[in-house]
């Protein structure tokens, strides 16, 4: 069955090619990309190529309320951004922000029709324990009272609770890495801190350079076991591979970086899925420069098997069993990777106990 959504992405703008080419159902593409939360992205793209007046009329309008979103989450962001700047600059923590709100402020490819709600920063593990401390003091309160959850966190996670604000209702992690400590992957977070580009002219805002940016993406996308909003994340990657590529940056030294965090896992999946899903242009030499960390044949097709079901986007239209079944598989491989054998076992049984009887928060 055709899917409009991945039809645009692969093409769209490419060689010029227009929507009127590309789109052959409208309402399907619009359905698709509202599932897979990509509707402004998509307007943006459109407006970006002035070819906004090409859409037919109803679809035309749910494009561009989706745009007027867009823009009212741009202006919610910059005034959390704002809040968490002023309080982490008055209690001299430095942070780094992550995702979403990172792509926003660098105004990075992948910002373009980006919606998105939690706000994710990074800030040194030393100094962890103070930000809280400044937030928590400035209104922002831990999200859940849990005993166990609070211990799962602290102890076995890359972040902490995460926090709310009492006023607006909006959500903040704090992180002090970007993957669980008890990963099979170890980045060096301070490693992060080497390469990083000031978001204000104090320098306490931060957003991480535009490899360490991709590579972060790949291992939430490719470790993190969530795919709700996995083929947006793969749109995000495909937007960022082909900036990086504009800006004619070294391929090798990219490759080398991936090696220094130990995240050249990630990058593999990342280049491949990209290339085979939406046919992002990555060069045949950094293929080669990865071929060591790719699977074997087996093991190649099974990834291809549940990564190419799981990034498939949430739309009404395709009600396959393999993407259900993919992301399960996945999600417990996530969990896998993330965790020891006798950490997952109790923390799983406890999450199937507290789904069963309607009191799973996370």
């Amino acid at each position: 069955m055709r899917c409009e959504i991945i039809e645009f992405f692969r093409y769209y703008g490419k060689d010029g090619t227009s929507c009127e080419v590309i789109v052959k159902d409208w309402g399907g593409l619009i359905r698709q990309a509202r599932g897979a939360n990509l509707l402004a992205r998509i307007a943006y793209l459109l407006k970006e190529r002035d070819e906004f007046y090409l859409v037919p009329e109803k679809p035309r309008l749910h494009l561009s309320n989706a745009l007027k979103i867009f823009e009212a989450n741009i202006r919610s962001v910059n005034w959390e951004l704002k809040d968490i700047t002023n309080v982490l600059n008055d209690a001299g923590v430095p942070f780094v922000l992550l995702k979403g709100a990172a792509y926003i402020v660098s105004s990075c490819a992948a910002a373009k029709g980006r919606v998105f709600g939690d706000i994710d920063i990074l800030v040194s593990k030393d100094l962890i324990d103070k930000a809280e401390v400044a937030l928590v003091h400035n209104g922002w309160i831990t999200s859940s009272l849990d005993a166990y959850e609070q211990k799962y966190y602290r102890t076995w996670m890359h972040e902490i609770p995460p926090l709310r604000n009492l006023k607006r209702q909006s959500v903040l992690d704090v992180h002090h890495t970007i993957i669980p400590p008890t990963s099979i992957l170890k980045p060096d977070a301070k490693k992060l801190w080497h390469n990083l580009n000031a978001v204000n002219l104090k320098e306490t805002c931060y957003t991480l350079s535009l490899m360490d940016m991709i590579l972060h993406s790949a291992t939430h996308l490719f470790y993190g076991g969530e795919f709700e909003n996995g083929f947006r994340d793969l749109t995000d990657l495909d937007m960022l591979f082909n900036q990086f590529d504009e800006q004619h940056e070294c391929w090798e030294t990219f490759v080398g970086r991936a090696r220094e965090l130990q995240l050249e896992l990630p990058l593999y999946y990342a280049v491949r899925y990209t290339n085979k899903m939406l046919y992002t242009p990555i060069p045949d030499k950094v293929f080669m420069m990865l071929k060591s960390y790719e699977p074997n044949y087996l093991m190649r097709k099974i990834y291809d098997f549940l990564y190419l079901n799981a990034l498939m986007p949430n739309h009404t239209s395709d009600e396959s069993i393999y993407i259900g079944v993919s992301r399960w598989m996945l999600y417990v491989r996530s969990h896998w990777l993330k965790m020891p054998l006798y950490l997952l076992v109790p923390h799983l049984s406890r999450k199937a106990w507290m789904r069963l009887t309607g009191k799973e928060t996370h």
